[in-house]
């Protein structure tokens, strides 16, 4: 019998302590939780997310945004969908997600949608948008993966989190690294997820700065997104620009490739390129759309994975805008 090689038993390695690792975070979701109480769930999810992005293609990225958005600050609770009341300060008014963060709405309507499915609040609102942004890659070509499920709603948000965790569009490469480590992700894990930039759209505010004051952007994309945004705060502010010029609607490799070539729209996704300890993967992913796409699902299902109440913790919320 062959003896196995140093390799491969540093593999082996690898997986195991990977999966002792990932065990207490994801202990208690499964892709079956929710098979006898509503196994009409996901299809009823994916239903929903195809008419929304059917009726306007960039929701799909909006969604996407949102579920990161929501997994970053205190791990995926749903707790960026609540709103703002007299005694409560959620967290759709902070710097990352004010006049940004959107698909609220198509939110609501899928829990609605659930909920009849279903017959009666059975399914979370956290798990929905996990769901819904596992659907919204798919739909727009990206690849899918297996969505474990059994998170529990929080009772709470943070604002002050928000601010604090998320990264933003003018931020350096180790300051970025840094935000992702906190979380566990490792240097691949986030520049693969950073490939969410192949779809949508970002406001003219948070790319002038780079526009009009960076030298390492390409001189045909900048003469087009000067004519959009210019260059002193007003009128163009919220103007938008593709984050992926050669495919805002498609999920792909494109992203990395632009990169390449200076094409990066925002500060923080050129810096993934720009000389730095992130070059090789972008050149990886740019090259071979089969690793992103792995990559990108297996970072996926890990955000997911951070920190979700499970059994009795937290609540099942009726309305996802509010507590129960």
């Amino acid at each position: 019998m062959a003896m196995p090689t140093l390799s491969s038993i540093f593999y082996l390695a690898i997986i195991i302590t990977s999966m002792a690792v990932a065990r207490p975070a994801s202990a208690q979701l499964s892709v079956s939780f929710y098979a006898k109480t509503c196994p009409s769930v996901f299809t009823t999810v994916r239903a929903a997310v195809r008419s929304a992005i059917n009726r306007e293609a960039r929701m799909g990225a909006s969604i996407i945004r949102l579920f990161f958005h929501d997994c970053f600050v205190n791990g995926c609770d749903g707790g960026i969908l609540l709103d703002d009341t007299g005694s409560f300060v959620g967290e759709k008014t902070a710097g990352p997600n004010a006049n940004s963060a959107r698909g609220f709405g198509v939110i609501d309507n899928i829990k609605t949608q659930v909920d009849k499915a279903c017959g009666g609040t059975v399914v979370s609102c956290a798990d929905i948008l996990a769901i819904a942004a596992r659907d919204s890659v798919v739909e727009l070509g990206g690849p899918t993966y297996s969505i474990p499920v059994g998170r529990r709603d929080a009772r709470t948000a943070s604002k002050d989190s928000a601010n604090s965790d998320l990264p933003g569009p003018s931020e350096d490469l180790d300051s970025i690294t840094k935000k992702f480590s906190n979380k566990g992700f490792t240097l691949r894990e986030m520049v693969a997820l950073s490939g969410a930039h192949t779809v949508g759209f970002a406001r003219c505010q948070l790319f002038r700065q780079r526009l009009y004051n960076e030298t390492n952007i390409d001189a045909t994309l900048a003469t087009s997104l000067k004519a959009n945004c210019a260059a002193t705060a007003g009128s163009t502010d919220g103007n938008l620009a593709a984050l992926d010029s050669q495919s805002p609607n498609r999920f792909g490799n494109n992203y990395y490739q632009g990169l390449m070539n200076n094409k990066g729209l925002l500060h923080s996704d050129q810096v993934l390129f720009n000389g730095g300890s992130a070059d090789s993967i972008v050149k990886t992913y740019s090259n071979d759309m089969s690793a992103f796409n792995t990559d990108f699902g297996n970072a996926m299902v890990k955000m997911g994975n951070l920190s979700p109440l499970t059994g009795t913790a937290g609540e099942v919320r009726l309305d996802c805008k509010k507590v129960n």
